[in-house]
C-alpha cells in the first residue's frame, strides 16, 4: 500500500524531473484577493501570473496546496460526511504551465504519472472532455492510446473552466477510474457522464487555459495558453490504498480511530459513522485555518471557521461527547501532517487553546439556542401550527451558529416542518449583502490601463530624497494631457522618483516636483501592482508639460517620521511574538508620519503587564542602537533564514529583507531608519479588539512621543491645580472623591427606597384578582426599569400566583416590565411573549425570561392604550 506521504512526494518529484519548480503551499487565507474567502485550488497563488500582472523566473510549477471549500462558490460543507469524497479541508496536487507547454504535454505528463509512476491499470482509466474540444479528443487517442469510446464529451457546465465572468478561461479534461461493478449505483445506465456514483472516481482535472472572455462573452485566443491542473490527494489515496472512502485512507482513518478511543464507540462506514466522518474532516480544517491566522467570529472567514468548529462540536454530542473534546484531537492532526506543514506543529498549543475556548462558548450557546427553539415550537403548538417560520430558523443560524440541519432535527422530533423558502430568501439577502461589501480585485487601480504603456518607475527613494527626473505622463482623472497649468489638480508620472508609493501599510510621500517653469505640490503618492509610481497633487505655479526635466523632492521631516514608525512596527511585531507567542502574525498595518497602527491575530485582550513588557522590549532594541541592514535575496533563502512575511503582501522570487541586528528580520519594501536609535522612543497609546480574534495596537515614536508626553504633562498639571493637590497625589484625591460620591449615592438610594415603599402601599390597592391569580397592571409616574423591577419583586413575593405588568414614562420614552411567579410559568404563561405584545402598542419591543421581561417604547403617550390591551390580553388569552 502506498502512503499518502509517498503519493505526495512522488507527484512533486515527478514534475520536478520534468522541469517544474516545486513551490510551497500558500496560506489558506488568500492575501490581496477579496474575491475568495479561502484558498480553494492550487492555482490561487498563481492568479496574477495567469492574468499577466506578475512574472516569475520559471514557467513551470508544481505544488501540494492545502485548500478549504466551505464558503462562497465552492462550498462543500453540508456534503461533508454524507459522501465518500467531499471535504472542507483537502490537499490539491497540481502542475502548472505559464505560457510554456500546453495540451499535448499536459496529457502526456498526467498519463505517464498515473500509469507508470502510480501503476494504475490503463484499461480502467476514462477521460471526459469539453464537448467542442476536438483537439483534446484526438490528443488523448494519440498520446495515451485511449480508445474513443472511453473519451466522454461533456457540456460547458461540466468541462469548461473560467476564473470569473470575464478573463482567462478554457476547456478542461478530467481523468476518471472505473472502480468496478461492485461500486455501481442502481441506475439502469451506470456510466460516466450519466450518473455521479462512486464507481466513477474523478482523479485529476486538466484545465487548458486558452481563451480570454470579454464582458460580452466573446472568446479570443490567449497569446500564451497555459495549463492548470488539480488532483485531490485524498481521492488518489483512496484508489492507491484500495479503500472505498476517503475517510478510510491514512489521512483520515487514524483521526477516526482517535475519536473511537475517546468515545468507546466503534466507527462504521454507514450512516452510523456520519458523526465520526464530520469530526475527522472538520478538525483538520479548523486546525489549519487557525494556524493560518483565522479565528472564530461572526463575519466572513471567521464566521465560516466558527460554523465548521461548531458543526463538529454538535456531532460530538451524538457520540456523547458533551464536554469540550475537539481540542484534544489537534495533536493527532499534527502527528499526521506536521512534518509536511510545520506551521501546525509550531502553533499546536495556540490552536488547542482557541478551539477549547470556542467549544466552551458554544456549549453555552447551544443550550440557549435549543431553549429558544423549543420555546418557539411550544408557542406554535399552542396555535395549532406545524411549520417553523423561516425567520426563526435563520435567526438561530445567524445568531447561534445553528446549521439548518440541526434546527430540522429538533423540529422533526416535534413533528414540525420548516419554511425553507423564507430561510433561503434571508440567506440570499445575506449573501448579496456580503457580495456588495466585497471589493473586486481586478483591476486593482482605475489608472492601471491608462498607465500600462509606461515602463516601471525607477524608485531611488531608499537612498535619496531628491532626484532629477523626466515627466512621462500627466493625467487629469483618467484622461492623459500634454500640459498642465496653475491651479490644476492632476497626476504626474516620472521615469524615476524618490517618492514612496503607498504600499505595505506605509503611506505615500508628499513634497514637490518642480523646475524653473512650474511648481507641483505632491499631496500623495501611489503605486500600481506592476510598479508604476504616480504623484497626486496640484500645480501651484507655472506650467508643466510632457517630457519636462524636473526635480523631485520629498518632504524630509515627514518621511523621517514615517521611517521611524515603520521600523518600530518591525520591532513591535517581534516583541509581540516574544510576549504572546509565535502564533501572532500581522493582519494589517498603517504607518504614517504621526503614528503607527498594527493589527495582529490574538484571542484575548492584552494585560497591563504584557503591554509593559512589549514596550520595554521595543525600547531596549531602540537603545541597543541596532544596525538596520537591507539585502536582496531569493524568497526561498529568506524564508530559510527565518524572515517574516507580512500579511497582504505578494512576493516575487527576489525579495528585500530588512534585518535589525539579530532581533528582527522581515520581508519588506518600505523605507527604514539606518539604526534603531533613530526611532528615539516608543509608546503604546491604545490596544483593543477590531474584529473577532484581531487586536489593534496604536503607538507613537520619536518627536510625536515627546509631544504626547508634553501634552500629558500639561493635563496632569491642570488637573493638579483644579484638585489643589500635587501631581502625584491626584490618584489618591480622585479615590477620595469617588468614595464620597458613592456614600452620597447610597443615601439617595435609601431615600428612594423609602419613597418607593410608600408608593407600594398605594400600589397594593390596585392589585386585582382574575380567577385565582393576583394581577397588577398599572402606570406609575417617573420610574425607571430598576424601580419597576423592585415593585414587581415585592408583589411576586407577597402574592402567589401573581402577574405584574407595569409601565412608566422615563426620559421621554415608555418603559414596561412583566413579571410572573413560577407557578404561572409552569402553567404556560411567558412574560417575554406578553411584553412583546404590550410594548408593540407603544412602538417598541423587548424580551426576556418566561418569569421576567422588559421593553421600551417610542410613544409614551400610548402607555394607557398598551395597558388596556394588556388587561384584555391577560383575561382573554392567558387566564381564560
Amino acid at each position: 500500500m502506498m502512503s499518502s506521504n509517498e503519493i505526495r512526494e512522488k507527484f512533486l518529484s515527478f514534475f520536478e524531473s520534468k522541469g517544474h519548480q516545486r513551490v510551497p503551499s500558500s496560506s489558506l487565507v488568500p492575501h490581496n484577493d477579496p474575491t475568495l474567502l479561502f484558498t480553494n485550488a492550487g492555482m490561487n497563488q498563481f492568479k496574477d501570473v495567469f492574468l499577466g500582472i506578475k512574472k516569475l523566473p520559471y514557467t513551470r510549477a508544481t505544488t501540494a496546496q492545502k485548500c478549504v471549500r466551505a464558503g462562497g462558490k465552492h462550498n462543500d460543507l453540508d456534503s461533508v460526511g454524507r459522501t465518500a469524497r467531499h471535504h472542507t479541508f483537502f490537499e490539491m496536487l497540481g502542475n502548472f504551465s505559464f505560457g510554456d507547454y500546453f495540451k499535448k504535454e499536459a496529457i502526456a505528463y498526467a498519463w505517464e504519472f498515473l500509469t507508470e509512476v502510480l501503476m494504475l491499470p490503463k484499461e480502467k482509466l476514462w477521460v471526459s472532455i469539453y464537448e467542442k474540444d476536438d483537439e483534446a479528443f484526438y490528443l488523448w487517442q494519440e498520446v495515451a492510446k485511449i480508445p474513443p469510446e472511453k473519451i466522454v464529451r461533456m457540456s460547458e457546465k461540466d468541462n469548461f473552466w473560467a476564473m470569473g465572468d470575464t478573463g482567462p478561461c478554457g476547456p478542461c479534461s478530467e481523468i476518471y477510474i472505473d472502480r468496478g461493478e461492485e461500486h455501481r449505483c442502481d441506475s439502469p445506465e451506470c456510466k460516466l457522464g450519466v450518473c455521479d456514483c462512486d464507481r466513477w472516481r474523478e482523479l485529476w482535472n486538466l484545465v487548458f487555459m486558452q481563451y480570454n472572455r470579454d464582458e460580452e462573452g466573446n472568446l479570443t485566443p490567449l497569446p500564451k495558453p497555459s495549463i492548470d491542473t488539480g488532483m485531490g490527494l485524498e481521492r488518489i489515496a483512496t484508489v492507491m490504498q484500495n479503500v472505498y472512502s476517503n475517510y478510510d485512507t491514512d489521512l483520515l482513518r487514524p483521526i477516526i480511530a482517535f475519536v473511537e478511543n475517546m468515545t468507546g464507540k466503534k466507527y462504521f462506514g454507514d450512516d452510523r459513522g456520519f458523526p465520526f466522518r464530520v469530526i475527522a474532516d472538520h478538525i483538520r480544517a479548523v486546525t489549519f485555518l487557525i494556524a493560518d491566522g483565522v479565528l472564530p467570529g461572526n463575519e466572513g472567514r471567521s464566521y465560516v471557521l466558527r460554523r465548521i468548529l461548531r458543526r463538529a462540536a454538535r456531532f460530538g454530542r451524538e457520540l456523547e461527547l458533551n464536554d469540550p473534546f475537539l481540542y484534544k484531537i489537534v495533536p493527532k492532526v499534527v502527528e499526521l501532517m506536521g512534518d509536511v506543514y510545520p506551521e501546525i506543529k509550531k502553533s499546536q498549543d495556540y490552536v488547542q487553546r482557541v478551539i477549547e475556548n470556542e467549544e466552551i462558548r458554544f456549549g453555552q450557546t447551544l443550550s440557549e439556542g435549543l431553549r429558544i427553539l423549543k420555546e418557539g415550537i411550544a408557542e406554535l403548538e399552542k396555535d395549532g401550527k406545524k411549520t417553523l417560520p423561516g425567520e426563526m430558523a435563520f435567526m438561530l443560524y445567524d445568531t447561534f451558529g445553528f446549521p439548518l440541519d440541526l434546527t430540522e432535527d429538533v423540529a422533526r422530533e416535534k413533528g414540525f416542518g420548516i419554511d425553507k423558502k423564507t430561510f433561503e430568501e434571508l440567506m440570499e439577502k445575506q449573501r448579496e449583502k456580503a457580495k456588495a461589501a466585497r471589493k473586486e480585485e481586478y483591476p486593482v487601480d482605475e489608472l492601471y490601463e491608462v498607465l500600462a504603456p509606461l515602463d516601471t518607475t525607477i524608485f531611488v527613494g531608499y537612498d535619496s530624497l531628491k532626484a532629477e527626473a523626466q515627466v512621462k505622463m500627466i493625467t487629469v482623472g483618467k484622461e492623459p494631457v500634454t500640459e498642465l497649468d496653475t491651479g490644476k489638480e492632476a497626476i504626474i508620472v516620472l521615469d524615476r522618483t524618490p517618492f514612496y508609493g503607498e504600499s505595505g501599510g506605509q503611506v505615500g510621500d508628499t513634497g514637490y516636483i518642480y523646475n524653473e517653469n512650474f511648481r507641483f505640490k505632491v499631496i500623495d503618492t501611489k503605486k500600481t501592482p506592476d510598479g508604476k509610481i504616480y504623484h497626486i497633487g496640484k500645480v501651484e505655479e507655472g506650467t508643466v508639460s510632457i517630457n519636462d526635466k524636473v526635480n523631485a523632492e520629498v518632504d524630509e521631516i515627514r518621511r523621517k517620521n514615517i521611517m521611524r514608525n515603520h521600523s518600530a512596527t518591525h520591532l513591535l511585531h517581534k516583541a509581540l511574538k516574544i510576549v504572546l507567542g509565535d502564533h501572532v502574525n500581522q493582519s494589517g498595518s498603517l504607518v504614517d508620519s504621526e503614528r503607527l497602527r498594527f493589527d495582529f491575530n490574538h484571542y484575548q485582550a492584552l494585560t497591563e503587564e504584557e503591554i509593559e513588557r512589549i514596550e520595554n522590549i521595543v525600547n531596549e532594541a531602540i537603545l541597543d542602537n541596532l544596525t538596520v541592514n537591507i539585502k536582496h535575496t531569493s524568497l526561498k533563502e529568506a524564508q530559510e533564514e527565518g524572515a517574516i512575511a507580512l500579511f497582504g503582501e505578494k512576493y516575487g522570487e527576489k525579495v528585500r529583507v530588512v534585518a535589525m541586528g539579530d532581533f528582527s528580520k522581515e520581508l519588506c519594501g518600505g523605507t527604514h531608519v539606518k539604526s534603531t536609535a533613530e526611532i528615539g522612543l516608543f509608546k503604546i497609546v491604545s490596544e483593543g479588539s477590531i474584529a473577532a480574534g484581531i487586536r489593534r495596537i496604536e503607538a507613537v515614536t520619536g518627536k510625536n512621543l515627546i509631544n504626547l508626553i508634553r501634552e500629558d504633562q500639561r493635563v496632569l498639571e491642570r488637573t493638579s491645580n483644579y484638585l489643589k493637590v500635587g501631581v502625584y497625589e491626584i490618584p489618591e484625591k480622585i479615590q477620595d472623591l469617588f468614595t464620597q460620591l458613592k456614600e452620597k449615592e447610597q443615601i439617595i438610594d435609601e431615600l428612594k427606597d423609602k419613597v418607593l415603599n410608600y408608593k407600594v402601599k398605594e400600589i397594593l390597592e390596585k392589585v386585582e384578582e382574575v380567577k385565582d391569580v393576583k394581577v397588577l397592571i398599572s402606570e406609575l409616574e417617573d420610574m425607571n426599569l430598576e424601580d419597576l423591577r423592585k415593585i414587581s419583586d415585592f408583589i411576586k413575593n407577597r402574592f402567589k400566583p401573581s402577574l405584574v405588568i407595569l409601565a412608566s414614562q422615563n426620559e421621554g420614552k415608555a418603559v414596561f416590565i412583566c413579571a410572573a411567579t413560577k407557578d404561572l410559568v409552569d402553567r404556560g404563561i411567558n412574560a417575554g411573549t406578553v411584553i412583546k405584545e404590550v410594548a408593540r402598542i407603544a412602538g417598541g419591543s423587548g424580551g426576556g425570561r418566561p418569569d421576567f421581561a422588559q421593553a421600551g417604547g417610542k410613544y409614551p403617550e400610548k402607555i394607557s392604550e398598551a395597558l388596556n390591551f394588556a388587561r384584555k390580553f391577560v383575561e382573554d388569552r392567558l387566564l381564560s
